[in-house]
């Protein structure tokens, strides 16, 4: 192990940094707490091998783990990292000047795997900012082709989310899309003072599966719209929920979930999948289709 490879991670930020601070309005809190970062590296880095982009390295704490742990394996060149901020580019660049690490300056919202990776299936992994994590997880939830691994620390509220079953109080809309693209695991908490500067909040890392919902008969998309117009009211039932796009049917809309099989004082967070996917379908050709979706 090199020098630079054997420092801490707060002396590697301190000297990487050079005194540019961690910007807030980009969500920015730096991860220096070397056992979590050794945590996330093995668990965002697949055993199949594949390319592995990484969200967000900031000035690069993460990336180095990550970095170490591929040149050990002979495989360096299999890492991305996708980075917003330009003065954070500039560090990484200085940082890892001659190593294989393709950075790219973009807003990660914005990154076709399939066009870094053609038809190689790979694996995305980082510290996610807080304001855009659920946007953040969708769009690559989306490209479910081209990943085999997800791999994010996230607000540990939007982890319980992630990771929740029907009848919890965290199940909710991104509890349905999750178990529409992936298979999700709670890893492990993360406390605030493993990062600067220290956030008011825990973290959490999540690993995420992606793979096709078994039975799936209509895009996510519509199956989420539903979703959404149920859990819109969420301490109400469904009925007077899905009432409120659609007032002016109210017997209609008892008929269209006695024919998906839901009783109408059924709320929102008991309901799976299946049941919505069921609601969806008996919406889908009827008028409620436009108010609701």
């Amino acid at each position: 192990m090199s020098d630079a490879q054997a420092e801490s991670a707060l002396a590697y930020l301190r000297r990487a940094g050079r005194g540019d601070r961690a910007k807030k309005s980009l969500g920015q809190n730096y991860l220096i707490d070397d056992a979590v970062l050794e945590r996330v590296a093995e668990a965002a880095l697949p055993a199949a091998g594949g390319p592995v982009l990484e969200i967000g390295p900031g000035l690069g704490a993460l990336t180095r783990v990550l970095l170490r742990r591929l040149d050990a394996a002979g495989e360096s060149d299999r890492l991305w990292a996708a980075e917003l901020d330009g003065d954070k580019i500039a560090v990484l660049r200085r940082e890892f000047a001659g190593r294989s690490l393709r950075l790219l300056h973009a807003d990660a919202r914005t990154v076709r795997l399939a066009d870094l990776w053609g038809g190689a299936k790979g694996a995305v992994c980082g510290n996610l900012p807080y304001y855009i994590a659920n946007p953040l997880l969708m769009h690559f939830l989306r490209q479910r082709e081209s990943l085999g691994l997800i791999t994010v620390m996230v607000q540990k509220e939007v982890a319980e989310r992630l990771t929740a079953v029907p009848g919890g109080k965290a199940y909710g809309v991104l509890s349905v899309a999750a178990l529409l693209y992936a298979e999700t695991e709670f890893l492990f908490l993360v406390p605030p003072e493993a990062f600067h500067p220290a956030p008011k909040v825990t973290s959490a890392v999540v690993r995420l599966k992606p793979r096709p919902f078994p039975g799936l008969l209509l895009p996510e998309e519509e199956l989420l719209a539903v979703a959404r117009a149920a859990f819109s009211q969420r301490r109400k039932t469904i009925l007077n929920s899905l009432g409120v796009s659609w007032p002016k049917n109210r017997e209609s809309l008892r008929s269209l979930l006695a024919e998906a099989g839901i009783p109408p004082d059924t709320r929102a967070e008991r309901l799976k999948a299946e049941d919505f996917q069921r609601l969806a379908l008996a919406l889908r050709n009827t008028q409620t289709t436009s108010a609701i979706l």
